[in-house]
């Protein structure tokens, strides 16, 4: 991978991912047996594999308990963490023991739940359809619509990073 010099003036550790509203547009589809679906941005599956390429630890952290968040994170290669009432212990927990630093932590997040966990990390990021709230409190808010590419405007925006060089 190519040498980033912004990516290193951040002295980035570690990336977490809300999930619903930032990997997905906020909508879910429910059909007649309960079954959920949700929509996710294929762009961002190749921005996760660049993600991956970096020194940086990758994490999913979701409020929701459903198999589809599993499943995606899975698909991606990204931990997940969910089930969790208190984002923000729980983020606390798991920088503890990841060993990265909360200062040195970009979390992505869209809506009200995630507004305690973008206050104690060294930056945030936010969809353009992000609660007002965290719109007002976001490092880097997007110009994407959560689901349409988020990882992926972070990576080659926020980040710096160009993709196609490293393919």
């Amino acid at each position: 991978m190519q040498e980033n010099v912004y990516l290193d003036s951040l002295q980035l550790e570690a990336i977490v991912f809300d999930f619903d509203g930032v990997l997905t547009d906020n909508r879910v589809f429910v059909d007649e047996d309960g079954r959920e679906m949700v929509c996710c941005h294929r762009g961002d599956g190749l921005a996760f594999d660049v993600l991956k390429q970096t020194h940086l630890q990758l994490f999913i952290l979701s409020t929701e308990t459903n198999l589809v968040v599993t499943r995606r994170g899975e698909k991606l290669r990204i931990p997940v963490f969910q089930s969790t009432k208190d984002k923000k212990s729980s983020l606390e927990r798991l920088a503890s023991e990841k060993n990265f630093s909360l200062g040195k932590t970009l979390f992505v997040g869209n809506d009200l739940n995630d507004y305690q966990v973008m206050q104690i990390c060294g930056f945030s990021a936010c969809p353009y359809d992000s609660h007002p709230k965290i719109l007002e409190i976001a490092t880097f808010p997007l110009n994407k619509k959560g689901g349409n590419g988020v990882v992926r405007e972070i990576v080659e925006q926020t980040l710096q990073i160009d993709i196609s060089s490293i393919l």
